[in-house]
């Protein structure tokens, strides 16, 4: 007789980069060890989180293609799968637009990537922000994520 185990839990996380310019670029602000371990910080299911670093160009091609918006975008998110145990998603940072808003927000690049790294798998996890009361629940819970890794509350400065 065979006894069935439950399986551990296993978030699977996939970084890619458009390039290796922007791989180069991205790695310069935060290893890739830092990166999963604030998306870990940020959702404790099992599943696929494929985060993807892109140029501007990519950016805003994606941007028009999926919200008719006609700009490049710090961050898109394509949640595909959300269930209480399971998440499946794809995150798209566009990086320039991202140093741009750190550099106008003064703010420190690394900081303001976790940012939007916690902000980009809370929206996979069905957070959002289109109503004042969703917008301040899902501070409220970047605030503390952000604080458990090391990084001041970003909304503190605006």
């Amino acid at each position: 007789m065979t006894t069935k185990q439950s399986s551990p839990s296993k978030l699977e996380i996939d970084i890619q980069f458009a390039s290796t310019a922007i791989k180069e670029k991205v790695l310069t602000i935060a290893s890739q060890a830092a990166i999963k371990k604030w998306v870990k910080a940020a959702i404790a299911l099992n599943g696929l989180i494929t985060l993807r670093f892109v140029n501007a160009a990519e950016g805003k091609k994606l941007n028009f293609a999926f919200r008719s918006k006609d700009y490049a975008t710090n961050v898109l998110t394509f949640p595909y799968e959300l269930s209480n145990k399971t998440l499946t998603a794809d995150i798209i940072f566009c990086l320039p637009v991202i140093q741009k808003e750190a550099t106008e927000q003064d703010k420190v690049v690394k900081a303001h990537l976790a940012h939007l790294i916690i902000h980009g798998c809370l929206h996979a996890q069905g957070l959002d922000h289109e109503s004042a009361t969703e917008a301040k629940k899902m501070e409220a819970r970047e605030i503390v994520l952000l604080s458990s890794l090391g990084f001041a509350n970003p909304y503190a400065a605006i």
